[in-house]
């Protein structure tokens, strides 16, 4: 194996989002419950905040999504640390997925027949209190291009992969540059023919599709899917839509998963008005998670009977191609378990 590896809506009185870079956009993002509430206009103790070990990230163009003085906005229940985190809940563990024991090398994780998954960046465009990998362990995976030698050796040396998972964190953190280093890396190893990118920074900062970004996706000989995460409709506005059929145009499919989230998307209207922002947009509605138990997340669990409901619900409303497997993750399983 030939390695090409080396090292290497914003608030109005800040800039128009056309002066403004993705990267910009990060070092500009808001860090905490109170600041968040103040962006807001909202009283902290009209939601319990509380800040914790998970730090609270989130661009002010996402946070323009939101409804002004509303403590029950979906989008800002999502990123908003609350009191109720920290409240021990017995089967909410720091690992609920079991990647401890899936680990191929430092770096990657094989759980699934013919794939592997990479860790590329601790890094997220947000952070969202009831990801599964909040406690993840990223200072144990490399930490730049050059250290991930080992990580490639080992997916080259197993011939039965043919999917690269790129995950994180979030890949798209990454630099042009590096995502194309990257993908140059796995496009050398004959046995791999597919990379899928699971996402949510374009739904989070529309500007992340580059035309750098989108020359390195289009040379690489490799198939491209593009994972994003969508939780509801309201995340996906015009600019994040426009930015997202940029993909399209060059051929890469675009699908979306989602989590069954309490007083996000729990409600009939509220799935069914993703789903169909989602196919008017020529997105495929992928996935609908069951929360994954990890500890800080208890406060979001809808029952597996109210999401069976809920998809039994809009399938009379939709389209089959419009309407998610709604799947459960069981750490040792060779596949998501399907529950609808």
């Amino acid at each position: 194996m030939t390695s090409h590896l080396s090292q290497t809506k914003p608030a109005a009185t800040v800039a128009s989002r056309e002066e403004i870079s993705w990267q910009q956009e990060m070092k500009q993002a808001i860090r905490s419950s109170g600041g968040l509430c103040e962006f807001l206009k909202i009283p902290p103790a009209a939601i319990d905040v509380e800040e914790n070990d998970f730090p609270v990230f989130v661009p002010r163009s996402f946070a323009a999504r939101m409804n002004p003085g509303d403590p029950a906005d979906p989008l800002l229940l999502q990123v908003i640390a609350q009191a109720q985190e920290s409240l021990p809940i017995d089967g909410y563990e720091k690992d609920p997925n079991g990647e401890a024991t899936a680990v191929l090398a430092a770096g990657v994780l094989r759980k699934y027949s013919s794939r592997a998954l990479m860790i590329t960046s601790g890094a997220c465009a947000v952070h969202c209190r009831y990801c599964f990998r909040r406690h993840y362990p990223y200072s144990d995976s490399p930490s730049g291009l050059e250290q991930w030698r080992h990580s490639l050796e080992a997916i080259a040396q197993d011939t039965n992969i043919e999917e690269v998972i790129l995950s994180g964190g979030d890949p798209l953190v990454m630099s042009d540059q590096s995502i194309g280093q990257l993908l140059s890396a796995l496009a050398d190893i004959s046995h791999v023919k597919h990379v899928r990118f699971h996402t949510r920074t374009p739904v989070i900062i529309a500007s992340r599709i580059t035309p750098t970004l989108l020359l390195y996706l289009k040379s690489t000989r490799l198939k491209v899917w593009f994972v994003i995460h969508s939780n509801h409709a309201n995340e996906l506005d015009g600019e994040v839509l426009t930015s997202l059929a940029k993909l399209q145009q060059i051929g890469i499919p675009v699908l979306n998963q989602a989590v069954l989230l309490r007083r996000v998307n729990d409600s009939e209207d509220a799935l069914y008005g993703l789903c169909k922002r989602l196919i008017d947009a020529q997105i495929t509605p992928y996935y609908l998670h069951q929360l994954d138990e990890v500890a800080g997340a208890a406060h979001f669990y809808v029952s597996p009977d109210r999401g069976r409901e809920l998809i039994a619900a809009i399938r009379k409303r939709l389209p089959g191609y419009a309407v998610p497997r709604y799947v459960k993750e069981i750490a040792g399983e060779q596949s998501k378990t399907v529950l609808a």
